[in-house]
């Protein structure tokens, strides 16, 4: 496998997990899911959820500034692949309004007071998730599909930044996402943590 594979590899991983953690997280809030909660403990579940969830996107959110500042300064002004870069990245789904749909969902999920909600709003974290799965994750195809056509592996290595301690990083918090399930549960979509 060369080296534009394994980093093409591990930003799906990323993708993966990161869909999967989105959904468990709607999924939890559901009162037929709670159950699923390793001693009910929702709030912690929830938790690990956003903190992978923020730093995941975070680390997108960066992978597309490093990628317009690189087609910026490869790619003339006039040229038509710098435009199509620019279009794809100026399509709605940018990791930054995820993070706020995020925000928007952890803050549905809090009382006046600033504690956690008994019941929270399922409805926001249901709408968080499905821009994820939609709106997101179609800009990241369409991302993904003008770098595999247009970059080499210098430059997947620099947009992409990942590193042994990001790749550490990143499962390690997935691994505190499915610590906060029980044993036997089993939610559709959250698999094991890559190999």
């Amino acid at each position: 496998m060369d080296e534009i594979q394994l980093i093409r590899n591990q930003l799906a991983v990323q993708r993966q997990h990161a869909s999967a953690v989105a959904n468990a997280c709607a999924r939890a809030l559901e009162p037929a899911g709670t159950h699923e909660l390793a001693g009910g403990p929702l709030g912690e579940f929830r938790q690990a959820c956003v903190d992978y969830l923020v730093c995941v996107l975070a680390w997108f959110e960066e992978r597309d500034q490093r990628l317009s500042d690189l087609a910026r300064a490869r790619v003339a002004s006039a040229d038509a692949a710098r435009r199509t870069f620019e279009e794809a990245l100026g399509r709605p789904g940018r990791s930054r309004e995820a993070l706020e749909k995020l925000e928007k969902a952890v803050a549905g999920t809090r009382d006046s007071s600033g504690t956690a909600a008994a019941h929270g709003t399922q409805q926001s974290w249901q709408e968080f998730a499905q821009y994820f799965n939609g709106v997101w994750s179609a800009r990241r195809d369409a991302i993904d599909a003008l770098l595999a056509a247009a970059f080499g592996a210098a430059d997947w290595r620099a947009v992409a930044g990942i590193d042994a301690d990001s790749i550490l990083e990143e499962r390690q918090r997935y691994a505190r996402v499915r610590a906060a399930l029980a044993p036997d549960a089993s939610l559709v979509g959250l698999p094991a943590a890559a190999e």
